[in-house]
């Protein structure tokens, strides 16, 4: 299977299984369309099994390849059902494909089913955020009739245009083992070929073929593996990287032998777009002339930028890497994540204020771009303003992200700066702990018969601001179906939420709780109490023999809760828990309870603290320990009684 990148590819926010350039292999062992041809060691953890994949790949000039591929896989279960999902993209003046066929097999080897290009549903490669493109997709529906199915798939791709040349996917996923796999690469020596394995060894076999440059790789008996929790695709993926130092895309001849070469054919694309008219700018211009530093005119028009123009995705020429004018951003009030980065360094150009176009790769832990692998890996664009000892980065396709604030999309990764001498590959901030923080209040009266009301108070920042703003947009079940779950709240029979407007990027929520009983348990003259409303912290982790990969959480996060309760009239405290402190290689939570037999008053501090979201395999047990024990920590009950 192969799998290419075309143009900044969140922009255009096409998720697709997407199996590039096939054909037919006509001394295929028979064996490999029966079932029962699946050796067991195969069978073993695999939703499917890939029984033969040949990629045969002819690289003729910078731009040009001929792509053509088999394969036959074997759907096991429904989990495997994605892996026989065809969609193929393209673009009508650069791409074409030839001899598409399609066959569904049962588990004896006999042919169900046949499909050719006539049956595949032709259209747009566009969603609801994307206005108009130029790409376009094959995609063919049709259903498993039952496991296991045998698809095979075969066609030929001739493509005129293209940058990098994407990657051989081995094995896309744990749960899919392979049988064999073969690829052969011809390649003309002018176009400096490269290649680089991923997650597997796999060198290949070298040699010429009149004019040409051959390498051929071949993989058998891959096993499948049970995934592991919060474990990256990245991660786990095995396939080998191709790259050329000489490229052409819609029409434009290009350099990749480095990053600053690459950077250079960004420039050129860039040049005749990203300025205002002399009119537009000397307005801009009078907009800032009060303020005094640039740091301060920089967040002025950050601000602008989020109040007036909106993000769509405009998928049109140079492939979708060309931006719009700033121009037409000014204008229009719309565009993509490059127009509007573009158009945000035009505004800042305005004011004598230099920035860079950044292109990465983003995504919630994504893999960042290789130093030593140059490629086209990226699929958004951010700006980076290089202010005097004060870099700041911004994301400019978001009308709610904090000034200089990336999170979690961009964060922590290589991106490619566009200078004035090309590209430059630089890391992007990495958010703390006190980046992304939920602080959270709450206070319970109870009352005799173990009814109560709890009113909750929420202060969020980062990520923890994000989620709760994107809760604005749902209706208010939806918002409290989510709060209850996330919260891990009894279910109450009355729930009144409330978002207040930000304020320095916190964002305030309130909600009031009502319950007809409280307690988890009553006995006698005694009932039995969490001393939290909510868990503040819920994750737990198995336990493992050995964890194989590292342990990806979203972010660093710092997690506090003061909780009061008013016992009710007539009872005093007869148990509290006991004060917790825990700790692991990387973080730590506490945990204090105090009653004020005055007041009649309990009092519960709790804090978590996560400061790396990433953490070693190494460490998994001592993490899953830790886990364990915040868990029992937090089930710790409180007893009230009855005054005698």
């Amino acid at each position: 299977m192969r799998m290419m990148i075309r143009g900044w590819g969140l922009c255009t926010a096409m998720v697709l299984t997407i199996i590039f350039a096939h054909a037919q292999d006509k001394n295929i062992p028979k064996e490999y369309y029966l079932a029962s041809g699946i050796p067991d060691s195969l069978k073993t953890d695999a939703n499917a099994v890939i029984r033969y994949t040949m990629d045969d790949i002819i690289i003729k000039a910078p731009g040009r390849e001929v792509l053509k591929h088999h394969s036959i896989t074997t759907v096991l279960n429904e989990k495997g059902d994605h892996v026989g999902e065809i969609g193929m993209l393209y673009n009508r003046k650069y791409d074409t494909y030839a001899d598409i066929e399609v066959k569904v097999y049962s588990a004896t080897g006999q042919i169900l089913k046949k499909y050719h290009k006539s049956d595949m549903y032709d259209r747009a490669a566009s969603d609801d955020e994307t206005i108009v493109t130029d790409d376009r997709v094959l995609l063919l529906q049709h259903t498993i009739p039952s496991y296991p199915t045998t698809i095979e798939i075969s066609y030929e791709e001739d493509i005129s245009s293209f940058i990098s040349l994407g990657s051989w996917m081995i094995r896309p996923q744990e749960e899919i083992a392979v049988q064999t796999a073969l690829c052969k690469v011809a390649v003309n020596p002018a176009v400096g070929f490269r290649y680089q394995a991923f997650n597997i060894v796999a060198n290949p076999e070298k040699g010429t073929q009149g004019d040409m440059e051959t390498y051929s790789w071949q993989v058998k008996n891959l096993k499948a593996a049970k995934p592991e929790e919060n474990t990256l695709p990245w991660q786990m993926q095995q396939k080998i990287a191709f790259a050329t130092n000489s490229f052409e895309y819609y029409g434009l001849p290009g350099t990749f032998d480095n990053w600053q070469n690459f950077g250079k054919w960004i420039n050129g694309l860039n040049a005749d777009v990203n300025t205002l008219s002399p009119a537009r700018a000397a307005e801009i211009k009078k907009m800032t002339d009060t303020i005094k530093t640039d740091k301060d005119k920089v967040r002025f028009l950050y601000n602008y930028l989020q109040k007036n123009v909106r993000y769509v995705s405009v998928q049109l020429g140079i492939g979708g890497l060309k931006p719009f004018p700033a121009t037409f951003v000014d204008q229009k009030k719309y565009g993509d994540c490059k127009a509007l980065t573009n158009y945000m360094g035009a505004l800042l150009r305005a004011v004598d204020i230099p920035s860079c176009y950044a292109i990465i790769n983003a995504g919630t832990n994504e893999r960042p771009a290789d130093p030593k692998f140059p490629a086209n890996v990226f699929n958004h664009v951010i700006l980076c303003v290089p202010l005097k000892g004060d870099t700041t980065w911004l994301e400019c396709t978001s009308n709610t992200q904090p000034f200089g604030k990336l999170g979690t999309f961009t964060e922590n990764r290589n991106a490619l700066l566009i200078t004035p001498e090309g590209g430059k590959l630089v890391a992007t901030p990495k958010s703390t702990m006190q980046d992304n923080v939920f602080d959270s209040y709450a206070h319970v009266t109870l009352n005799p018969d173990g009814s109560a009301k709890a009113d909750l108070k929420f202060l969020s920042t980062g990520e923890y601001r994000s989620m709760y703003l994107g809760l604005e947009s749902q209706k208010l079940d939806e918002q409290k179906a989510y709060l209850i779950r996330y919260l891990n709240l009894k279910q109450p029979i009355a729930f009144n939420f409330k978002l207040s407007p930000d304020k320095d990027g916190t964002k305030e929520m309130n909600i009031a709780l009502e319950y007809d009983r409280l307690f988890d348990l009553a006995v006698g003259d005694k009932q039995f109490y969490k001393a939290n409303v909510f868990d503040i912290w819920r994750a737990t982790m198995p336990e493992l023999e050995k964890r194989k990969t590292d342990y990806y959480f979203d972010h660093p996060m710092q997690k506090t809760c003061v909780t009061t309760i008013d016992l009710p009239a007539g009872f005093e405290m007869e148990t509290l828990p006991a004060d917790v402190k825990l700790k692991f290689s990387y973080g730590n939570f506490e945990a204090s309870y105090l009653y004020d037999k005055a007041k009649n008053q309990v009092t519960s501090k709790v804090k978590f603290i996560l400061d790396n979201q990433v953490v070693p395999a190494t460490k998994y047990t001592e993490m899953q320990q830790y886990m364990e024990d915040i868990a029992k920590a937090q089930n710790k009950k409180m007893v009230i009684k009855k005054k005698v």
